[in-house]
């Protein structure tokens, strides 16, 4: 068995056992267990880094089983693996938005400057800013963002990191 430091990083963010089980979705028992000294599976341990904002090697005093020592390493570095995965999807789509509203706002001024279209073209842009913006915040937190969630489930989503 390795002593954890969960006690005193809870209490350095000033958290009850009943926050950080809030935050980390495990039970407020299985918080108890732990800071009691019991053994924890690797995705428990994932859930509590993860709250506390810690990598898993940092919620032990000393690891002294070489086993355990290993699948924390391996474990660490699956998880910066997919947060940098999932880090660069989400950046290639905002990338991709910001291309097509410069295309866009570029085309449209193009066909307002050779009277294409009439004036009040120029409404097209500010929709597409503010509406793109919008349809891309639900998209990232209703269809894209579960789908990262299954598919690097060690990762999280940029507005919680």
């Amino acid at each position: 068995m390795n002593e954890t430091r969960i006690v005193e990083l809870r209490k350095a963010r000033g958290w009850t056992q009943e926050k950080l089980a809030e935050k980390s979705t495990v039970t407020v028992r299985t918080i108890q267990r732990l800071e009691a000294g019991n053994d924890a599976s690797l995705e428990t341990l994932t859930l509590l880094a993860r709250a506390l904002q810690v990598p898993v090697r940092d919620l032990f005093a000393d690891i002294q089983d070489a086993t355990l020592d290993d699948a924390v390493t391996n474990l660490d570095r699956r998880t910066a693996l997919q947060q940098e995965r999932r880090r660069t999807i989400t950046k290639g789509l905002e990338s991709l938005y910001y291309g097509v509203g410069a295309l866009l706002t570029l085309g449209v001024l193009a066909a307002i400057a050779t009277d294409l279209w009439p004036n009040i073209a120029l409404l097209i842009v500010p929709g597409y800013w503010v509406g793109g913006w919008l349809l891309s915040i639900f998209l990232l937190f209703v269809i894209v963002g579960p789908r990262l969630d299954r598919k690097y489930p060690l990762s999280i989503q940029r507005a919680t990191e």
